[in-house]
């Protein structure tokens, strides 16, 4: 019996891509079911119900208002791999690999700036100024008891409690989204320099969303020109 000299080694399993990021509005989900459902059922009833061109005219109300409804609310998403950022806004798909991108900035929106100036909005991470004061304000009262626990274990030589103390090991009370802004800053810091993070910024417009819209709102208003 021969035995060989020399064996190939085992193949290795492939390693699995890590999972994508995704960061969606709860909220405006919740509000774009419920606008979804509302125009339904009011659709369908005068559809079944109505007489003349009422039924007509009530096709193509939800055929222009449905599309708009789930662009705006049920379709943007954020995707954030280890190579890319994608972007689904209402009637656009932005890929841009981290190196093309320049920053990701938060004022009364937050958008993505490309290299080359290019600026594309985050529709699904909405800014809530409401919701950044909230945070100040939990900041500014942390930030008060953090020091009124620093003067009474100097007074004392010890604290009574872990409050003050694990107040002082947490980080800032930030707002939700700033915090989903922090996470991609962070993401992009460490990815922007990666071989397989470069490459070209592509933009695709969602005609399957456009296109419905765009149909509905013709036949709607030749409806109701002819009377």
């Amino acid at each position: 019996m021969t035995t060989p000299e020399h064996q190939s080694p085992s193949p290795q399993p492939p390693v699995p891509a890590s999972k994508d990021r995704i960061y969606r509005s709860p909220a405006g989900i919740a509000g774009g079911v419920l606008l979804l459902a509302l125009v339904l059922w009011l659709g369908i009833d005068a559809v079944v119900a109505g007489e003349g061109r009422t039924p007509w005219v009530a096709l193509a109300a939800m055929l222009f208002l449905v599309p708009l409804i789930c662009a705006y609310t049920v379709r943007p998403a954020v995707f954030a791999g280890d190579d890319r950022l994608r972007v689904r806004n209402p009637f656009r798909v932005i890929v841009l690999p981290w190196g093309q991108i320049a920053s990701l900035r938060s004022g009364y929106s937050n958008e993505v700036v490309t290299e080359s100036g290019a600026k594309y909005q985050l529709w699904s991470i909405p800014v809530s100024l409401r919701a950044r004061k909230k945070a100040a304000r939990q900041e500014a009262r942390r930030t008060a008891n953090d020091g009124r626990g620093r003067g009474r274990r100097g007074a004392f030589g010890g604290l009574s409690g872990g409050g003050a103390a694990a107040a002082t090991t947490e980080g800032p009370v930030r707002a939700e989204t700033d915090k989903v802004m922090d996470e991609l800053r962070d993401l992009l810091e460490a990815r922007a320099k990666a071989e397989t993070s470069q490459g070209e910024v592509t933009v695709r417009w969602a005609y399957e969303v456009a296109g419905p819209a765009v149909v509905g709102a013709v036949l709607l208003a030749v409806l109701l020109a002819v009377g």
